[in-house]
């Protein structure tokens, strides 16, 4: 299947500019288990979506849940991939 590269551009910025919504609003993630605690909380607000009645999803709704699963997956990446927190 070939990716929609309109969409995916869309969605990338999506994704980028809840990274910078987070971090404006949140501290950084201080430890491994701090971040799997927040993508977690956000996964759980995706499986209500997705556990609901196919017709009666919001899309936009889970679109977004999705969004921040993501935002919430590249600051875990970014914050504590690294030998300062990536060890506590």
């Amino acid at each position: 299947m070939n990716v929609n590269p309109d969409k995916l551009y869309d969605i990338e910025h999506r994704v980028i500019d809840e990274v910078h919504r987070a971090r404006g609003k949140f501290a950084p993630m201080h430890s491994a288990h701090e971040g799997l605690a927040v993508i977690e909380e956000e996964m759980a607000e995706l499986r209500q979506h997705v556990y609901m009645k196919q017709k009666l999803r919001d899309l936009n709704a889970m679109q977004k849940e999705a969004i921040e699963v993501a935002a919430m997956a590249i600051c875990f990446a970014m914050e504590v991939c690294d030998e300062e927190r990536g060890r506590t």
